[in-house]
């Protein structure tokens, strides 16, 4: 569909018809031992995005995207730190242009605020996104401390995905799910992928 908004990722992108409608919030859960970063970097390739940086530095962030060895593109970097850092968040949220990419790395320290003011904060920024036709990426670390309000924010996205990593005998496996799409087709099938210098599906065969 041409008015979808692709991911970076090919293979995704060819399962969502093209990609993510405009003005969609989208949940990537994924465990903090993941390389769940190279979805955020590889989408920063496909328009102008601003990354905000809830935990590691600006310049780390900077820095790790211009080593990546796949596609990325030149994103807008913020660190978003001290002791508000909803109204923070808010206000860069508030300033993105029109077709735009947010990526918010990881949302996990927003949702430990108090639950009145990120509910808020959530739909704010859907109504931005929606208003500005881009796309908003929060990345919901799956660990071993999963914030409260995480229901929430799976439950106000447009669309979630679920990345989980195991380990099967000498390999890491990688499999995506995608069991919420409001406004389209959540997808039926589990997409095997390849996490190494890029995103890619994993052709291999399992042996018995």
């Amino acid at each position: 569909m041409s008015d979808r908004l692709r991911t970076g990722i090919e293979v995704l992108d060819r399962k969502l018809d093209g990609g993510i409608p405009p003005g969609s919030v989208v949940v990537l859960a994924a465990n903090p031992a993941s390389q769940a970063e190279l979805f955020l970097y590889e989408l920063t390739a496909t328009r102008g995005t601003l990354y905000l940086s809830l935990d590691r530095s600006g310049d780390f962030v900077s820095n790790s995207i211009d080593d990546a060895e796949t596609k990325t593109g030149d994103p807008t970097v913020r660190d978003v730190t001290g002791e508000a850092p909803l109204d923070n968040a808010a206000k860069l949220v508030s300033a993105l242009p029109e077709d735009s990419n947010l990526i918010i790395d990881p949302v996990d320290v927003l949702e430990r605020q108090e639950p009145t003011r990120y509910r808020n904060f959530l739909n704010e920024l859907q109504n931005h996104i929606y208003n500005t036709g881009g796309l908003a990426l929060l990345h919901c670390l799956d660990g071993h401390s999963v914030p409260e309000l995480r229901d929430t924010t799976e439950h106000m996205a447009d669309i979630v995905f679920q990345l989980d990593t195991s380990v099967k005998g000498d390999r890491i496996e990688n499999h995506l799910a995608v069991p919420k799409f409001r406004g389209g087709q959540a997808l039926s099938d589990i997409i095997k992928l390849e996490l190494s210098d890029e995103v890619d599906i994993d052709t291999s065969r399992d042996i018995a």
